[in-house]
């Protein structure tokens, strides 16, 4: 479970986030939405710890972030799994050792275990025997498979994914989606996931935080969201054709 409690964060004279009490919970798919501009990206980078926060407190299952030493806050990077927008894989490493990554910056495993580790991770994502192939080999979907390999690599209690459909077409997105809710539940992870995607929204949604202006405007879950009265909610909801589907059945 990851807390965040009275959260402001600002650049120079701009409000970003003001006020912003949410609760991440583990084994469900926790998602922000939101505009662009909204704050989600920030409250994100906050969350992980790559922003500061101005006021208020970010905690990791009772760990207040802001208390804990370097090595301590290393120490909870390597319970982090990361997927990001792109994918982010290296384009000179095969696809081994991409997933391989990881336990190679934070673990004392043996080449042998690593290759083990990392075939289990594609096993998972259903990428057998694509060890030797590049980045430049694979499709779309293919890749973001290999980056939630990697990003489970290290059996992490925390899970990440920044606009992790961003590029792929419905059917390859509703694949990753559905990975995503898997791992979460299969490993009781508290994922994570920041999106304008609303196939991701009712597919996978959990719980949901709509941010709006900076501010945490609305809380629920996917089939909540269908039946909310929240002005700002609905007008970003149904902007979409498959919602407006949605709310006519």
């Amino acid at each position: 479970m990851i807390q965040a409690e009275h959260i402001y964060k600002s650049f120079r004279e701009h409000l970003v986030l003001e006020d912003i009490n949410v609760t991440f919970t583990k084994g469900k798919t926790n998602l922000i939405i939101g505009q662009s501009g909204s704050g989600k990206t920030v409250l994100m980078k906050c969350l992980v710890g790559l922003l500061p926060v101005d006021e208020g407190t970010i905690s990791y299952d009772g760990r207040l972030i802001s208390q804990l030493t370097f090595h301590e806050m290393k120490m909870i990077r390597q319970e982090i799994g990361m997927l990001f927008q792109g994918g982010a894989l290296f384009d000179s490493m095969t696809v081994e050792e991409n997933v391989s990554f990881p336990l190679t910056m934070f673990s004392k495993m043996s080449p042998e275990e690593k290759k083990e580790r990392a075939n289990f991770c594609l096993q998972r994502v259903n990428l057998l025997n694509t060890n030797n192939l590049y980045p430049s080999e694979l499709s779309g979907g293919m890749k973001k498979r290999v980056a939630i390999a990697r990003a489970i690599a290290m059996n992490p209690s925390y899970l990440f994914c920044d606009e992790h459909n961003s590029g792929l077409d419905p059917q390859t997105a509703n694949v990753i989606d559905n990975l995503i809710s898997e791992i979460t539940k299969e490993y009781n992870i508290t994922t994570i996931v920041n999106t304008h995607d609303m196939n991701s929204v009712m597919e996978i949604g959990d719980q949901i935080a709509f941010l709006y202006h900076g501010r945490l405007w609305w809380e629920g879950n996917r089939d909540d969201i269908l039946h909310t009265d929240n002005k700002e909610l609905n007008q970003f909801v149904y902007s979409t054709e498959l919602t407006r589907r949605l709310k006519k059945q």
